[in-house]
């Protein structure tokens, strides 16, 4: 069974960091594009950062310079490392990634979600 697992998320003072982890089990060939997300209690999900399959980054306004995304193919395993929290990041961060198998002599990919992972940064 394919699946993201997310781990990292915690409780954190205003300024301290964290280290979110997404790591995919299943027989996976490779982990292309992957991105992070979160929703704030009330909020649509918004993208956080995300990381093309040739090692483009993109992140949302609110968290440059104070995140960065990160992808370990020999773990299959993306990260976000996360400096400067503030009380505003609070939310539940979600990893996306699209993961590519190889069956029977052929590569196709699929998108999976996480589980999420509760961030909360107090003031």
């Amino acid at each position: 069974q394919v699946q993201l697992v997310e781990s990292g998320g915690g409780l954190v003072q205003a300024g301290g960091s964290l280290r979110l982890s997404c790591a995919a089990s299943g027989r996976i060939h490779t982990i292309n594009a992957c991105g992070w997300y979160r929703q704030a209690p009330g909020k649509e999900r918004e993208l956080v950062a995300a990381l093309s399959s040739g090692g483009m980054t993109n992140y949302a306004d609110f968290v440059k310079g104070r995140f960065a995304i990160s992808r370990d193919n020999a773990k299959n395993t993306v990260y976000l490392q996360m400096n400067s929290l503030k009380p505003e990041d609070t939310a539940v961060y979600y990893c996306n990634a699209d993961l590519q198998f190889y069956d029977g002599g052929y590569y196709y990919s699929k998108y999976y979600w996480g589980q999420g992972t509760q961030v909360t940064v107090s003031s």
